[in-house]
């Protein structure tokens, strides 16, 4: 029997491309790809996998058409409205990684009532990283960390790899596997 990755992550990406190549508006392609993600968490929770990072929207994504940007954020209000309304019928728990003060107060409110919702499951840990940019989530994690030693709560000393990683947005999450 082959063992499973304890995590795996994967980056959404090529939805636009896949669509165009076919002659189909992005958004199509973009719903494509929110419905395979649906069915890969089914599958992988099934199969018994413990975590799943998806790179939903990175903070370079903000860059692309206003048309783009607000299609994809109607997108993931809607898929995170249906999975809230799934709650009950699945095992997975769901949370959110990225900065969130940019993400539109309504979608905001709809991931904190999913987090809530799904906290207490013990199947497949699905994060979806939203607003996400690793140079964002270092940036971040040192700001925090700045402000502890400006208020003389740590000294410069007191910083470690592991103040790092509990500072980070992954804080708890094992390293992706694959």
């Amino acid at each position: 029997m082959v063992e499973l990755p304890q995590h795996i992550a994967i980056i959404m990406d090529g939805n636009g491309r896949w669509a165009k190549k076919r002659f189909m508006p992005k958004a199509l392609g973009h719903r494509r790809g929110a419905e395979t993600l649906k069915q890969l968490c089914k599958d992988a929770d099934k199969l018994g996998l413990k975590h799943m990072t998806v790179y939903a929207f990175s903070t370079e994504n903000w860059k692309r058409s206003v048309e783009e940007v607000s299609a994809l954020m109607g997108l993931l209000k809607e898929y995170v409205g249906m999975y809230i309304r799934d709650n009950e019928n699945t095992n997975i728990k769901m949370d959110f990684i990225g900065e969130r003060e940019s993400i539109p107060q309504d979608l905001r409110e709809k991931m904190e009532e999913l987090e809530e919702a799904s906290s207490d499951k013990t199947g497949l840990q699905l994060h979806i990283a939203l607003n996400y940019g690793s140079r964002d989530e270092i940036k971040r994690t040192m700001q925090k960390i700045a402000k502890k030693v400006k208020a003389g709560e740590i000294s410069v000393d007191d910083i470690s790899e592991d103040m790092i990683s509990d500072n980070l947005d992954t804080k708890g999450i094992p390293d992706p596997n694959f």
